[in-house]
């Protein structure tokens, strides 16, 4: 099972990557409107596993309290 330093560096990333693919997706919606439905569909998979990272992490947090 990860650490909690872990957990929280790879919800840290998740949520960078999901901020540079709304950034870029934004960008593409006019030039090429079938990528930035692509890079949505992407970013909305990374935010779900984000949130139930978040979740993980709040639960741990409270099992170490």
């Amino acid at each position: 099972m990860p650490s909690l330093a872990q957990m929280n560096g790879s919800l840290y990333i998740h949520r960078f990557y999901i901020e540079k693919l709304r950034t870029n997706q934004e960008r593409l919606f006019a030039s090429d409107p079938e990528l930035a439905q692509l890079l949505d569909n992407v970013a909305a998979i990374l935010s779900e596993h984000a949130a139930e990272l978040a979740e993980d992490i709040a639960d741990r947090e409270d099992d170490d309290s």
